[in-house]
């Protein structure tokens, strides 16, 4: 939780040219984005398949100072969280459904010196990760079923973000799914702050200016809201 809420960011790059994840990836840094969201899949939580933290890793020796997320849709995370830190991670969002104990992987994430992301896919509720906010840096609020990349974004969910900026009004809140110029606008009205997008930057004909519109948008509705000090 930061003392001034601020505008992020963080393009996904599932949807790049994987071959190139290296040059794809300073490319999305080069256009401005504030940080990288890896977008980890076990095949198991979700039926999708990617990349672990050999990739990872290789991608931290080529981009040194970068802020890396990783965002965990897995159905063990308590199982990579040491081979992440490893690997150069700054912050590790893992999902809450399938972990029995989420205090504990919150603590062991920290002890492993990378931040708290905790994340919910759209069939669950926004008070089950309400108990956890104390504990960790940020939340995830899924804007599609998690596991593939371009789906139509789910409005609904807005809900349990503008739920989150009215309780919490200093709480790193993140969207995932569906957002690019179409539905930014909604995303900064609810209160989000971070902001992953996918296909809308990745595919667009001019990322810096994408990840401007994005940017400016958010910030814009933090200042209407005077959310920071």
């Amino acid at each position: 939780m930061s003392r001034h809420l601020k505008a992020l960011i963080g393009p996904s790059i599932l949807n790049a040219d994987l071959s190139c994840l290296y040059e794809e990836s300073q490319k999305l840094l080069d256009n401005g984005a504030d940080y990288l969201h890896l977008d980890v899949m076990d095949g198991q939580f979700v039926p999708n398949l990617t990349f672990g933290h050999p990739v990872v890793k290789c991608l931290r020796n080529k981009i040194k100072n970068a802020f890396f997320e990783t965002h965990m849709m897995v159905s063990s995370p308590e199982q990579w969280i040491v081979p992440m830190a490893n690997a150069g991670v700054n912050q590790y969002t893992f999902h809450i459904e399938p972990v029995r104990n989420v205090e504990d992987v919150c603590r062991k994430i920290k002890e492993n010196g990378m931040k708290v992301g905790v994340a919910i896919k759209p069939g669950t509720s926004v008070q089950i990760v309400e108990k956890y906010i104390s504990i960790s840096d940020m939340v995830l609020i899924m804007t599609v079923e998690p596991g593939f990349g371009g789906q139509k974004f789910m409005v609904d969910q807005m809900e349990k973000v503008k739920y989150l900026r009215e309780h919490y009004p200093l709480l790193d809140i993140e969207v995932d799914g569906g957002v690019g110029p179409s539905t930014i606008s909604c995303c900064a009205d609810a209160g989000a702050n971070m902001i992953v997008s996918g296909t809308a930057v990745i595919g667009a004909q001019d990322q810096a200016s994408t990840i401007k519109l994005l940017r400016e948008t958010v910030q814009q509705a933090i200042e209407k809201k005077h959310l920071t000090y």
